[in-house]
């Protein structure tokens, strides 16, 4: 075979095998286990964690609108 159809080979069994792993990944979900097991842990815990004013103890006037800054 010339170089140019080893090449073309070459390229048809990448694209061949990079299909089997996408088809592996979406048949198994294993995208949403990933972000379900691992990404949404880590975010919960980091939003969970932060500080947040509480606006249910702020006076209400209606002529003055509440500052929305947090103390830092």
């Amino acid at each position: 075979m010339c170089k140019i159809g080893k090449f073309f080979l070459k390229l048809l069994g990448i694209f061949l095998a990079a299909n089997a792993v996408l088809f592996v990944v979406f048949f198994f979900d294993l995208d949403g286990k990933l972000l379900f097991n691992v990404v949404e842990p880590f975010l919960k815990n980091h939003y969970d964690n932060m500080k947040r004013k509480d606006v249910l103890t702020m006076p209400y006037d209606t002529d003055k609108f509440p500052k929305y800054k947090y103390d830092e």
